[in-house]
Protein backbone atom coordinates (compact mmCIF):
# COMPACT_ATOMS: atom_id res chain seq x y z
CA UNK A 1 0.00 0.00 0.00
CA UNK A 2 1.49 3.22 -1.10
CA UNK A 3 0.66 5.89 1.40
CA UNK A 4 3.45 8.60 0.94
CA UNK A 5 5.46 10.42 -1.83
CA UNK A 6 9.21 11.95 -1.02
CA UNK A 7 10.60 14.20 -3.50
CA UNK A 8 13.49 15.60 -4.52
CA UNK A 9 13.93 18.90 -5.14
CA UNK A 10 16.60 20.72 -7.52
CA UNK A 11 16.05 19.22 -10.98
CA UNK A 12 12.66 17.62 -10.08
CA UNK A 13 10.34 20.55 -8.48
CA UNK A 14 12.60 23.42 -9.56
CA UNK A 15 14.49 23.85 -12.39
CA UNK A 16 18.07 24.31 -10.92
CA UNK A 17 20.13 22.12 -12.50
CA UNK A 18 20.96 24.11 -15.42
CA UNK A 19 21.95 26.85 -13.20
CA UNK A 20 23.52 24.43 -10.80
CA UNK A 21 25.46 22.80 -13.84
CA UNK A 22 26.42 26.31 -15.16
CA UNK A 23 27.40 28.01 -11.95
CA UNK A 24 30.41 24.82 -11.17
CA UNK A 25 31.68 25.76 -14.40
CA UNK A 26 31.82 29.21 -14.12
CA UNK A 27 32.93 28.56 -10.47
CA UNK A 28 35.72 26.21 -11.42
CA UNK A 29 37.02 27.85 -13.95
CA UNK A 30 37.62 31.17 -11.98
CA UNK A 31 39.74 29.01 -10.14
CA UNK A 32 41.42 27.45 -13.26
CA UNK A 33 39.76 24.06 -13.32
CA UNK A 34 38.00 22.73 -16.47
CA UNK A 35 34.78 21.97 -15.40
CA UNK A 36 32.51 21.09 -17.89
CA UNK A 37 28.67 20.02 -18.23
CA UNK A 38 29.47 16.40 -18.26
CA UNK A 39 31.91 16.48 -15.07
CA UNK A 40 29.00 18.51 -13.11
CA UNK A 41 25.92 15.76 -14.35
CA UNK A 42 28.64 13.48 -12.60
CA UNK A 43 27.88 14.77 -9.31
CA UNK A 44 24.13 15.54 -9.61
CA UNK A 45 22.71 15.00 -6.02
CA UNK A 46 26.19 13.46 -4.67
CA UNK A 47 26.88 14.32 -1.26
CA UNK A 48 30.46 16.08 -0.68
CA UNK A 49 32.07 12.40 0.73
CA UNK A 50 31.47 10.99 -3.11
CA UNK A 51 31.77 14.26 -5.36
CA UNK A 52 35.25 15.29 -3.44
CA UNK A 53 37.19 12.32 -4.22
CA UNK A 54 35.48 11.73 -7.86
CA UNK A 55 36.28 15.16 -8.75
CA UNK A 56 39.93 15.26 -7.67
CA UNK A 57 39.75 12.36 -9.75
CA UNK A 58 39.17 14.48 -12.61
CA UNK A 59 41.23 17.55 -11.58
CA UNK A 60 44.02 16.00 -9.09
CA UNK A 61 44.78 16.17 -5.49
CA UNK A 62 44.38 19.98 -5.40
CA UNK A 63 41.09 20.60 -6.63
CA UNK A 64 39.45 22.98 -3.73
CA UNK A 65 36.03 21.67 -3.84
CA UNK A 66 34.57 23.74 -0.56
CA UNK A 67 36.19 26.81 -2.42
CA UNK A 68 34.81 26.23 -5.69
CA UNK A 69 31.25 25.10 -3.86
CA UNK A 70 31.30 28.06 -2.09
CA UNK A 71 31.76 30.48 -4.92
CA UNK A 72 29.50 28.18 -7.18
CA UNK A 73 26.53 28.91 -4.39
CA UNK A 74 27.64 32.82 -4.38
CA UNK A 75 27.26 33.30 -8.46
CA UNK A 76 24.00 31.08 -8.15
CA UNK A 77 22.40 33.25 -5.23
CA UNK A 78 22.97 36.04 -6.88
CA UNK A 79 20.97 35.25 -9.54
CA UNK A 80 18.62 33.51 -8.50
CA UNK A 81 17.78 36.85 -6.10
CA UNK A 82 18.03 38.44 -9.63
CA UNK A 83 15.77 36.14 -11.75
CA UNK A 84 14.30 33.97 -9.51
CA UNK A 85 13.65 30.10 -10.05
CA UNK A 86 11.52 28.45 -12.67
CA UNK A 87 8.95 25.72 -11.23
CA UNK A 88 8.73 22.63 -13.03
CA UNK A 89 5.70 21.53 -15.43
CA UNK A 90 3.18 19.68 -13.43
CA UNK A 91 4.55 20.32 -9.85
CA UNK A 92 1.48 21.99 -8.76
CA UNK A 93 -0.86 19.69 -10.78
CA UNK A 94 0.54 16.79 -8.58
CA UNK A 95 0.26 18.79 -5.08
CA UNK A 96 -2.99 19.94 -6.22
CA UNK A 97 -3.84 16.35 -6.35
CA UNK A 98 -1.74 14.66 -3.31
CA UNK A 99 -3.88 17.71 -1.35
CA UNK A 100 -6.96 15.78 -2.22
CA UNK A 101 -5.51 12.23 -1.00
CA UNK A 102 -4.63 11.25 2.60
CA UNK A 103 -1.30 10.04 1.08
CA UNK A 104 1.61 11.39 3.22
CA UNK A 105 4.36 13.72 1.64
CA UNK A 106 8.27 14.84 2.49
CA UNK A 107 11.23 16.48 0.73
CA UNK A 108 14.50 14.69 0.36
CA UNK A 109 17.15 17.44 -0.79
CA UNK A 110 20.70 17.18 -0.80
CA UNK A 111 20.61 20.68 -0.17
CA UNK A 112 20.89 22.52 2.64
CA UNK A 113 17.78 23.60 4.81
CA UNK A 114 18.46 27.22 4.40
CA UNK A 115 18.27 27.48 0.81
CA UNK A 116 15.66 24.49 0.47
CA UNK A 117 13.20 27.11 2.66
CA UNK A 118 14.27 30.02 0.35
CA UNK A 119 13.86 28.01 -2.96
CA UNK A 120 10.46 26.87 -1.89
CA UNK A 121 8.96 29.68 -0.32
CA UNK A 122 9.98 30.97 -3.29
CA UNK A 123 7.37 29.21 -5.09
CA UNK A 124 4.96 28.96 -2.71
CA UNK A 125 5.36 25.55 -1.70
CA UNK A 126 6.91 25.09 1.32
CA UNK A 127 4.04 24.90 3.35
CA UNK A 128 2.67 21.93 1.31
CA UNK A 129 4.74 19.25 2.51
CA UNK A 130 4.47 17.18 5.81
CA UNK A 131 8.04 17.13 6.49
CA UNK A 132 11.62 17.94 5.36
CA UNK A 133 14.97 16.72 4.90
CA UNK A 134 18.38 18.03 3.94
CA UNK A 135 21.39 17.23 2.95
CA UNK A 136 23.10 18.73 6.46
CA UNK A 137 20.46 16.88 8.46
CA UNK A 138 21.96 13.27 7.77
CA UNK A 139 25.63 11.39 7.92
CA UNK A 140 25.63 10.02 4.59
CA UNK A 141 23.91 11.73 1.93
CA UNK A 142 22.58 10.64 -1.76
CA UNK A 143 23.47 7.74 -3.40
CA UNK A 144 23.12 6.17 0.13
CA UNK A 145 20.60 5.35 1.46
CA UNK A 146 19.63 7.36 4.48
CA UNK A 147 17.54 10.31 3.22
CA UNK A 148 14.86 8.19 1.94
CA UNK A 149 15.38 6.27 4.95
CA UNK A 150 14.84 9.41 7.69
CA UNK A 151 12.42 11.16 5.18
CA UNK A 152 9.82 7.87 5.01
CA UNK A 153 10.43 7.41 9.39
CA UNK A 154 9.74 11.18 9.42
CA UNK A 155 6.67 10.15 7.57
CA UNK A 156 5.66 7.50 10.05
CA UNK A 157 5.91 4.95 7.25
CA UNK A 158 8.73 2.28 5.93
CA UNK A 159 10.33 2.95 3.05
CA UNK A 160 8.28 0.27 1.14
CA UNK A 161 5.49 2.38 1.08
CA UNK A 162 6.95 5.07 -0.19
CA UNK A 163 7.24 6.43 -3.56
CA UNK A 164 10.59 8.78 -4.29
CA UNK A 165 10.19 11.22 -7.15
CA UNK A 166 13.38 11.28 -8.53
CA UNK A 167 15.45 12.91 -11.71
CA UNK A 168 19.12 12.19 -11.30
CA UNK A 169 20.81 8.62 -11.06
CA UNK A 170 22.28 9.22 -7.91
CA UNK A 171 18.94 10.18 -6.06
CA UNK A 172 17.50 7.14 -8.24
CA UNK A 173 19.98 4.53 -6.51
CA UNK A 174 19.52 6.36 -2.91
CA UNK A 175 15.64 5.34 -2.98
CA UNK A 176 16.07 2.21 -4.97
CA UNK A 177 18.75 0.85 -1.77
CA UNK A 178 16.27 3.04 0.83
CA UNK A 179 13.48 0.16 -0.60
CA UNK A 180 11.53 2.98 -1.71
CA UNK A 181 9.24 2.89 -5.34
CA UNK A 182 11.35 5.18 -7.36
CA UNK A 183 9.90 7.12 -9.90
CA UNK A 184 12.11 9.40 -12.11
CA UNK A 185 11.44 12.44 -14.19
CA UNK A 186 14.55 13.28 -16.03
CA UNK A 187 15.69 16.43 -16.45
CA UNK A 188 19.37 17.32 -18.11
CA UNK A 189 19.31 13.54 -19.25
CA UNK A 190 17.78 9.96 -19.50
CA UNK A 191 18.51 7.41 -17.60
CA UNK A 192 20.92 5.00 -18.39
CA UNK A 193 20.95 1.16 -18.46
CA UNK A 194 21.85 0.34 -14.98
CA UNK A 195 19.15 3.62 -13.72
CA UNK A 196 16.89 2.51 -15.90
CA UNK A 197 16.79 -1.12 -14.52
CA UNK A 198 16.12 0.44 -11.04
CA UNK A 199 12.91 2.93 -11.80
CA UNK A 200 9.64 1.54 -11.16
CA UNK A 201 8.87 3.85 -14.26
CA UNK A 202 9.26 6.97 -16.31
CA UNK A 203 7.37 10.32 -16.23
CA UNK A 204 7.88 12.96 -18.69
CA UNK A 205 6.70 15.96 -16.29
CA UNK A 206 5.13 15.83 -12.68
CA UNK A 207 1.49 15.64 -13.88
CA UNK A 208 1.88 11.95 -14.93
CA UNK A 209 2.72 10.83 -11.86
CA UNK A 210 -1.19 11.44 -10.86
CA UNK A 211 -1.96 8.96 -13.37
CA UNK A 212 1.14 6.27 -11.72
CA UNK A 213 0.03 7.53 -8.71
CA UNK A 214 -3.79 6.24 -8.99
CA UNK A 215 -2.75 2.86 -10.56
CA UNK A 216 -0.29 1.90 -8.07
CA UNK A 217 -3.15 3.00 -4.74
CA UNK A 218 -5.94 0.51 -7.07
CA UNK A 219 -3.81 -2.15 -7.83
CA UNK A 220 -3.08 -2.42 -3.57
CA UNK A 221 -6.73 -1.86 -2.76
Amino acid sequence: MIKGIIFDMDGLMIDTEKLLTRFWCEAANFYGYPMTKEYVLGIRSLSSKYAIPHLKGIFGDNFNYWDVRAKRIELMNAYIMKNGIEKKKGLDELLAYLKSTDLKIAVATATDFKRTKMYLNSIGVFDCFDKIVCGDMIKNGKPEPDIYITAAGELGLPCCECIALEDSPNGIKSAHTAGCVPIMVPDLSAPDEETARLIYTQCEDLSEVIGVVQRLISAKN
